[in-house]
């Protein structure tokens, strides 16, 4: 009878500490959780709501820190331990501007999945997050005012039961494809072992100054130099979770929010960064995982239909180095935020 008890008593704590968290579809749970691990310092991981060895391991780092029991098991205690971060639950309240917590990683993690998404799912409401709401909200016909309320949560779920799927119906369906940037042979493969690290895309090794066409239609939600090794970079956002990436160019021709079609002229190809000569480093990722992008490339190359890019929100640095409210640089999340006080 006291097993009983205490069962009963340990459903009502989880109960109380989940509620209303526990709509939570299971990936958005596990995303949320490797944003707040992430930013800890504790896992290195990618933020796409699968729970693997990474993710319980960072589990583990958490609990010998906070002095709880390392069992890699994600419960209550574990949870309190992440502090602010480990609360709200997803829906106990409209998320807007300024606001943070694990209510803010799930919807990020939601508006990445959807193809909205701000670039990274970090538990910090800012400008990049707050145009993803009214990209996503405008995509649902519903008011866009940038606060993720029920309504908006609704939409980007869309009746998604936690199988990690794409919802039928809340975003565009069917298979991305991409359009070759350049044309010309490609060189290091995908997953081409280079001592440290495994080749996280495809070489286009072509004349520095070879205009780079966007992949396909999406908008830019990185452009600028990266300390990380890609040297000049540019980021589109397109649906469904994916995100290509050109790096090493030389110099770039479009900025932060600005919309790209198909072959919209977006840099030229360089050898910046960690590079040994000129060429195009070409990256797709979903979800921030980068995969091979050989099997979706078309024939077709972008850089023959080349149009110019439109202008979108904008923004930048003030005088001391700090991104401005309105700049979609101030969710810069490849090169650490360093973007302003490296310029």
């Amino acid at each position: 009878m006291g097993s009983i008890r205490r069962a009963g008593a340990l459903a009502l704590i989880l109960g109380v500490l989940f509620a209303p968290a526990a709509a939570e579809a299971s990936p958005v749970r596990v995303a949320a959780l490797q944003a707040a691990l992430q930013a800890l310092r504790l896992y290195d991981g990618y933020v796409d709501g699968v729970e693997g060895p990474l993710t319980r391991r960072a589990i583990v780092s958490l609990q010998r820190r906070r002095g709880l029991a390392a069992d890699g098991v994600f419960g209550p205690r574990t949870r309190r331990a992440l502090g602010w971060r480990g609360r709200p639950g997803l829906g106990s309240r409209p998320m807007r501007f300024g606001n943070k917590g694990w209510d803010v990683a799930g919807l990020q993690y939601l508006l990445q999945r959807a193809g909205s998404g701000a670039g990274r799912a970090d538990g910090l409401f800012g400008p990049l997050t707050e145009a993803a709401v009214k990209r996503a909200q405008a995509a649902a016909g519903i008011t866009v005012d940038g606060v993720a309320g029920a309504q908006t949560l609704r939409a980007l779920r869309g009746g998604d039961t936690g199988s990690g799927s794409t919802p039928t119906g809340s975003v565009p369906t069917g298979p991305v494809r991409f359009l070759r940037p350049v044309s010309g042979p490609m060189g290091d493969g995908f997953g081409v072992n280079r001592g440290d690290h495994l080749h996280s895309g495809i070489d286009f090794p072509v004349p520095e100054g070879t205009p780079v066409g966007a992949a396909g239609v999406g908008s830019v939600i990185f452009a600028g130099y990266n300390s990380g090794g890609y040297g000049n970079l540019v980021v589109v956002q397109h649906r469904l979770g994916y995100t290509s990436w050109y790096a090493h160019l030389s110099s770039i021709a479009v900025s932060s929010g600005q919309a790209v079609d198909g072959g919209t002229r977006i840099g030229y190809v360089g050898s910046t960064g960690n590079s040994t000569g000129p060429h195009l480093h070409f990256e797709v990722r979903r979800y921030d995982t980068p995969i091979d992008p050989a099997p979706l490339l078309l024939s077709t190359v972008a850089g023959r239909a080349m149009t110019p890019a439109r202008r979108g929100p904008s923004g930048g640095c003030d005088e001391i180095g700090r991104v401005t409210r309105g700049s979609a640089r101030r969710g810069d999340w490849i090169a650490v935020e360093r973007l302003c006080a490296e310029r």
